[in-house]
């Protein structure tokens, strides 16, 4: 058995290079451009939010305060009058993308860690590079993927978006456990 402890080169280097990788996806490629749409009369939309104050968090219109209430004659012309919509709403001053980009990065060297735990769980010192490849790769593609299809069943984003999400995933499984695979211990 080898002890995680062996693999902090890999689990760190991995991240980089997801990091690498992703934001070379994401910023010299044109693969999720449409992720997005904007609103038609989006100055106006703003124009009428602003006066509201509303304070960064998550939210649904209409909601309903129980499960009752959703069967209130009152919810039922909320929802059919609309707009139905889920929105989470940043703080004004995030212009910077410095906090999420630590994020993410921390983010993959946790996933790197679960790969990483898994393998070694699994896997002996001097194991085959394709058997280091395959635990890796799945628990990193898992980690990275399947828990963005949440995003589609309940919150209705688009399953255009949580495929090129998923595509995603799976490369920076591949990228993560190509390099398992490569600085696994003899």
């Amino acid at each position: 058995m080898v002890e995680i402890t062996t693999l902090w080169l890999p689990i760190l280097l991995s991240a980089v290079f997801v990091f690498i990788l992703s934001s070379v996806i994401h910023m010299m490629t044109p693969w999720h451009k449409g992720d997005y749409k904007r609103l038609e009369n989006e100055d106006g939309v703003m124009d009428a939010l602003r006066p509201l104050g509303i304070k960064p968090g998550d939210y649904v219109v209409p909601c309903p305060t129980s499960m009752d209430a959703m069967k209130s004659p009152e919810f039922k012309e909320k929802m059919a009058k609309g707009p139905v919509m889920r929105m989470t709403v940043f703080p004004q001053d995030q212009q910077s993308m410095g906090k999420q980009l630590v994020l993410w990065f921390l983010y993959s060297i946790v996933i790197g860690i679960f790969a990483a735990y898994v393998a070694t769980r699994a896997l002996p010192a001097g194991a085959h590079y394709l058997q280091v490849f395959r635990f890796t790769g799945i628990t990193a593609f898992l980690c990275y993927s399947v828990a963005n299809w949440q995003q589609s069943i309940w919150y209705g984003r688009s399953w255009v978006t949580t495929l090129k999400v998923t595509i995603d995933g799976l490369i920076y499984g591949l990228v993560m456990a190509g390099t398992f695979g490569w600085l696994w211990p003899k």
